[in-house]
């Protein structure tokens, strides 16, 4: 299987947000906290737009949330 290309900074930002929990971070964004769990690990790439939604709990552009290595 394939290592993705994007890594992601979420487990970071959760914590420096008030030590969020994947939970309430899947709550504020409408999916489930196992989506967040496969997203943090770099299992699943997320749709655009719920990597915006993401981006936007946090208040930080795409790029500070979610990096592609080419």
């Amino acid at each position: 299987m394939e290592e993705s290309s994007i890594t992601n900074n979420i487990r970071v930002l959760r914590f420096h947000h008030g030590e969020m929990t994947q939970q309430e971070l899947a709550d504020l964004v409408g999916v489930t906290r196992q989506t967040i769990n496969a997203i943090e690990a770099a299992k699943y790439s997320p749709s655009l737009e719920l990597a915006f939604k993401i981006a936007a709990v946090f208040e930080k552009p795409l790029e500070d949330v979610f990096i592609y290595n080419r």
